[in-house]
């Protein structure tokens, strides 16, 4: 099973339940008339505070959340649900690199800039219902070619694990596709978060780890694109 603080995957069978918190009222009506074109989503509750928001819709399979309420940014909050195994992306306008990392070091599923239109918030939100990461293209144009000093050697191996878990859902399809087993794809993985930690990036969660391997140069951003594909390769033969 892998490590990630994030709640069981969303089942196929019903639309992902989504909960929108941000404190402005036209922000949250657009949102939600993007959502509701797409069949597979659902708005449970809107409102500018979470708690309230979740009292409304415990069952929520993701936290669409503004980064700025009320003029406060909200990382502790962000850090707090995400503990919690709320499955949250970061709704926001401010997206430089350090706040984008800041916010996926504390535990975002993903983070889509509020500029971003309706296909890449339909496409985030589906993406982290399911656990697999998603790279909107201002994630994707902050972090590529970002020249780091202080950049870990992954080997070959590291890095095609680190990737194929990227497009895929858990360890054990990793393992299936390089044939090898599960406990040595924790180990690539493990190794690749040690030396970033080593390196003084720590990347506790998928999501950080995605984008300090993006910023790196280790992982493109559209290979990561390819992830449905990839999912269905995975699938066991009945």
């Amino acid at each position: 099973m892998d490590a990630d603080p994030v709640a069981q995957d969303v089942s196929g069978d019903r639309p992902v339940g989504v909960a929108i918190v941000d404190d402005h009222p036209v922000v949250i009506d657009g949102v939600r008339a993007w959502l509701a074109s797409e069949p597979r989503l659902r708005v449970l509750a809107t409102g500018d505070d979470s708690d309230q928001v979740l009292r409304d819709a415990p069952d929520a399979d993701v936290v669409l959340l503004d980064l700025r309420l009320h003029g406060r940014m909200v990382i502790d909050k962000l850090a707090e649900l995400s503990a919690a195994g709320r499955r949250v992306v970061v709704y926001s306008e401010h997206t430089d690199p350090a706040t984008m990392l800041a916010a996926l070091d504390a535990g975002a599923a993903a983070f889509l800039a509020k500029h971003e239109g309706r296909e890449h918030c339909v496409a985030t939100v589906l993406a982290a219902a399911s656990d697999r990461p998603y790279v909107p293209p201002a994630l994707a144009g902050a972090m590529v070619g970002d020249p780091r000093p202080d950049r870990p050697a992954l080997s070959d191996k590291e890095r095609e694990a680190l990737l194929l878990w990227f497009q895929s859902m858990s360890k054990a399809s990793v393992a299936r596709r390089m044939r090898i087993s599960e406990h040595t794809v924790k180990q690539y993985v493990d190794r690749a978060r040690i030396k970033y930690t080593r390196a003084g990036r720590p990347a506790a969660t998928k999501a950080a780890l995605l984008a300090r391997a993006i910023e790196d140069g280790l992982v493109r951003p559209e290979e990561i694109g390819i992830y449905r594909s990839q999912a269905a390769a995975d699938r066991p033969t009945p």
